[in-house]
């Protein structure tokens, strides 16, 4: 194909004019060549199996363990996205959480207290994109002992172009040429630290270990005990797993690979149609990844080094419209990949199995909701605490709440009390009042009143 089109030349040649880095080119490059023979990434279910990890609640991590890794532990908080599915033009992270704190002021706090409390230099890195960059230093800038002497705040993720699903060349859109490119997924992340040195300065600065997560989700706090445990294993990787729920069904999950006895990490665009009914058994598959991650710098340089800089994650083949809101716009082809997916590459690499606490997603305004409410506190430490016995299933009405500015104006005075709630279903268009509380399984219908008032107790079904 690229051969009659010339596509990956003109990839190229597209990266470079942009000033995209050699060794995410060569990266593309890879990938390119694997779509152009028809890889699809795809896992069977005939290659893999169910796998059986350890808890962490079962493990013992001495005080001095801990406090030593975390001692030599850099985090970085994968920072990219934008909230576009909310309604959001901005960073995600300058989402307002709580007494008027954004997800950023939290996660700085996060750290600044840890590096108090262990006495830690554990410096606190943002892989931001091209769109996020600007915003999220100006809203860290309030935070002046946040940097740590000899690193950045942020390194940038790459970019690369979106592939004409007809001919893999890169697609035009001259009406908004930011169109035509794509982040290359979060497996960029250490094509990113590589390109940009600093996977050699955090080495030369004496650190060993590395935390990442994602900023909209607060319950992955740098932790010294789960540090402490990732240093005892001498382990080169790890993911840090939660047992599915009902809610995880759809998504991605470990396995191991009958092959080699490797752990893999399958997402859904990477299951068959006919696979389908074996992603969604909570029972064989029952494990999932809070995209909290741990590995060890000496060896992810060791094998990034013996593989001239591509570490060969599985491909992840998206096809979407080149303007995703525009679904005349030509279809597409991006070239992704999933920063967990490298467990497979190394020999030895561990999960472990976290409490649901360390796993708070945000992906939608039923997300911030429950974070907004009293199902959690903020303690001095900044950690998220569930203080409800659950957390409740919320699903707001598309129509008027899938927006964060729309979703704001039904809540003028905060959220409800959910820490008493099993279920909140909104059909329709509804403003709350001061101190609502939600007792049970709560379901509004359009029909009904559009206000709830200050003080109302909802009652449900199994209150």
């Amino acid at each position: 194909m690229s051969g009659r089109s010339g596509g990956l030349e003109k990839a190229r040649a597209k990266m470079l004019d942009a000033g995209v880095d050699p060794v995410a080119i060569e990266t593309f490059a890879h990938y390119y060549r694997l779509l152009e023979h028809g890889e699809t990434g795809m896992i069977p279910e005939s290659t893999i199996e169910p796998v059986d990890i350890e808890s962490l609640a079962d493990v013992e991590v001495a005080e001095d363990v801990a406090a030593d890794a975390i001692g030599r532990t850099v985090a970085i908080k994968l920072n990219g996205g934008l909230g576009t599915s909310m309604g959001m033009e901005r960073a995600k992270s300058l989402l307002c959480v709580r007494r008027g704190l954004s997800f950023l002021d939290i996660i700085a706090r996060q750290a600044l207290h840890l590096r108090q409390q262990y006495d830690a230099r554990l410096p606190l890195l943002f892989m931001n994109s091209f769109r996020t960059s600007a915003d999220t230093l100006d809203a860290l800038g309030r935070y002046e002992d946040l940097a740590v002497d000899g690193l950045p705040l942020e390194f940038l993720q790459n970019k690369e172009p979106k592939l004409l699903t007809s001919d893999l060349t890169p697609a035009a859109w001259p009406k908004d040429p930011d169109l035509e490119w794509c982040p290359p997924g979060h497996g960029d992340l250490y094509t990113a630290l590589r390109g940009t040195g600093l996977l050699d300065r955090l080495i030369e600065q004496g650190y060993r270990y590395v935390f990442v997560s994602n900023s909209d989700n607060l319950g992955a706090v740098p932790d010294p005990r789960v540090a402490g445990w990732f240093a005892s294993t001498g382990a080169p990787f790890a993911i840090e797993a939660v047992r599915r729920t009902a809610s995880d069904r759809k998504g991605g999950h470990f396995a191991r690979r009958k092959a080699d006895g490797r752990i893999v990490l399958r997402e859904t665009a990477q299951t068959l149609p006919e696979d389908r009914a074996a992603l969604a058994d909570l029972e064989r598959h029952r494990f999932t990844s809070t995209n909290n991650l741990w590995f060890d710098l000496h060896a992810m340089k060791a094998v990034l080094d013996g593989r001239e800089g591509i570490l060969g994650l599985p491909l992840i083949r998206n096809v979407k419209h080149v303007d995703p809101a525009d679904p005349a716009s030509p279809e597409v082809v991006q070239i992704e990949t999933a920063m967990g997916a490298a467990i497979e590459v190394f020999d030895g690499a561990r999960l472990i199995e976290v409490g649901r606490d360390r796993f708070i997603p945000v992906k939608t305004t039923n997300d911030l909701l429950v974070l907004r409410s009293d199902v959690y506190e903020i303690g001095a430490d900044f950690a998220l605490t569930q203080v409800a016995t659950d957390v409740p299933y919320v699903e707001l009405d598309a129509d008027h709440y899938k927006v964060v500015g729309e979703f704001d104006k039904r809540f003028p005075e905060g959220a409800p009390s959910l820490a008493k709630a099993t279920a909140l279903k909104v059909e329709g268009d509804w403003t709350f009042g001061h101190g609502v509380q939600v007792v049970g399984a709560v379901e509004l219908d359009a029909k009904g009143a559009q206000r709830v008032p200050a003080g109302e107790v909802l009652s449900g079904s199994d209150d």
